[in-house]
């Protein structure tokens, strides 16, 4: 699946260390995914509009204060194995019901809610382990930073019964998780054997898509326990994307040398912001 002009310029924008990128870096780097200069710039337009980019002095764009919640959350996955807690079995609850059912405020409720791994138990209350560091309130906070409605209560629960307790557990297909841990574990290790045999232009296409299909995996996993999922799969998929990281690093180093472009990251299609209804695609959903 190739980017569209709109993740395309966001993910560009999100490795910039300082400063900010021209135009021309941007429709260049487009081209070799075979995206339009004439979508660039109306993406460039639209993103300005909307506040998630911003534009200097000199004509050059940076990602703007609109981005930076879900920026902070997509570049999360280096930090993955910090994320979590051991789990003491207890569950965080949220409720939505008597929230809007549709439109964009549901959009985004549903987008934080996967984000953080939330998935419905009843109508109207979606639940998860109660295993990520700093507990209900950081959760809490990431939640609305992300875009879930103040209104919303978000809180711990206690001693489910049995049978609930049981469907709990069951909401994730773990099997999927576990058969997507392995399949871009291999996919990672026979691409990094390959890029450095690749012209310079191919190699930055290949890190890119499947470096952002191996993020959006991390970024949309629901961390669930070593009690639902063993978690040595996952932690080895995160060591070989950090590994694969430097390698994607290496590949864009030059391009965005040539334009004087100061990065830290390595450009990934992560697409992840494009709209809630793409997140079922992703992180196990049943």
């Amino acid at each position: 699946m190739r980017p569209t002009a709109r993740s395309f310029v966001l993910d560009l924008l999100s490795t910039l260390k300082r400063g900010a990128m021209p135009v021309r870096a941007l429709v260049a780097a487009g081209e070799g995914f075979g995206i339009a200069g004439n979508s660039i710039r109306v993406a460039l337009a639209r993103l300005l509009a909307a506040g998630r980019i911003e534009r200097d002095e000199r004509g050059r764009y940076r990602l703007g204060a609109g981005a930076e919640p879900m920026r902070r959350h997509v570049v999360s996955w280096r930090r993955l194995a910090e994320r979590t807690r051991p789990w003491a079995g207890a569950w965080l609850g949220v409720v939505t019901s008597g929230l809007p059912a549709r439109g964009s405020r549901a959009a985004r409720r549903e987008r934080a809610l996967r984000f953080l791994g939330l998935r419905s138990l009843e109508p109207g209350l979606a639940v998860r382990p109660d295993n990520l560091r700093g507990g209900v309130a950081a959760v809490r906070a990431e939640l609305h930073a992300l875009g879930l409605e103040p209104a919303a209560p978000v809180f711990e629960l206690r001693s489910l019964d049995p049978a609930t307790e049981a469907r709990a557990r069951a909401l994730w297909d773990v099997r999927a998780l576990r058969a997507a841990y392995r399949r871009s574990l291999a996919d990672l290790e026979r691409s990094a054997r390959r890029l450095p045999r690749l012209p310079e232009a191919a190699a930055r296409v290949e890190s890119f898509l499947l470096g952002g299909r191996v993020i959006r995996e991390l970024v949309l996993d629901p961390l669930l326990p070593e009690p639902i999922v063993p978690a040595g799969e996952r932690e080895a998929l995160l060591e070989a994307m950090h590994r694969f990281d430097r390698l994607g690093r290496a590949c864009w180093s030059a391009f965005l040398d040539r334009y004087d472009v100061p990065h830290l990251r390595t450009p990934a299609d992560t697409r992840i912001a494009d709209g809630a209804e793409r997140l079922a695609l992703a992180g196990g959903v049943r």
